[in-house]
């Protein structure tokens, strides 16, 4: 069954998430202060199911996360009091099925996110493409704000405010075959 879905993906082009493609989150602080976040690793893909509909998978590691010009506020990141990098390696998202029209005209991508060990559904808005083959030509740029205590990231509670924008700007590449 597995290999039937992976020749499957691999004869509708299933994609690979390009390495190069950027992760990037802000957070505000009481005090108004913008920390700008990435992660400066992406990894995963998008299969193409037998209706045409597509499907993406992809995993950050938040042992990788940096805070801009911040060493300091890059380990506190990874740390117990936020990401607790060292119990939760990974963080994931899959998307619900969507059209290819959605990468060209944008709209909103529901799915669900694994963050912190707690699962939940959340919504990107994709922005529309600024070419004809998105993710090949142009960037995939989608955007999301996560709630920080939905995920237990409680941490940092009196320094930090509630809400987490995520900007993703995604390139693909074809599977190799």
């Amino acid at each position: 069954m597995a290999w039937t879905w992976l020749l499957l993906a691999w004869a509708l082009g299933a994609m690979q998430i390009d390495p190069a493609s950027r992760a990037e989150f802000t957070l505000k602080t009481r005090w108004n202060q913008t920390l700008l976040g990435r992660f400066p690793h992406v990894e995963g893909r998008v299969e193409v199911d037998g209706k045409g509909l597509r499907r993406t998978y992809f995993k950050l590691d938040p042992n990788l996360v940096e805070i801009a010009d911040s060493p300091r506020y890059s380990r506190l990141a990874r740390g117990p009091r936020f990401f607790d990098a060292a119990r939760y390696p990974q963080i994931e998202f899959t998307s619900d099925p969507y059209p290819a029209a959605l990468l060209r005209n944008g709209g909103p991508l529901d799915g669900e996110l694994r963050l912190h060990g707690i699962q939940r559904r959340e919504r990107f808005i994709l922005v529309p493409a600024t070419c004809d083959r998105p993710g090949i030509d142009c960037d995939i740029v989608a955007h999301g704000t996560v709630r920080r205590s939905a995920y237990g990231l409680d941490g940092w509670q009196m320094a930090l405010r509630e809400s987490v924008v995520f900007t993703l700007r995604v390139r693909t590449r074809e599977a190799p075959r």
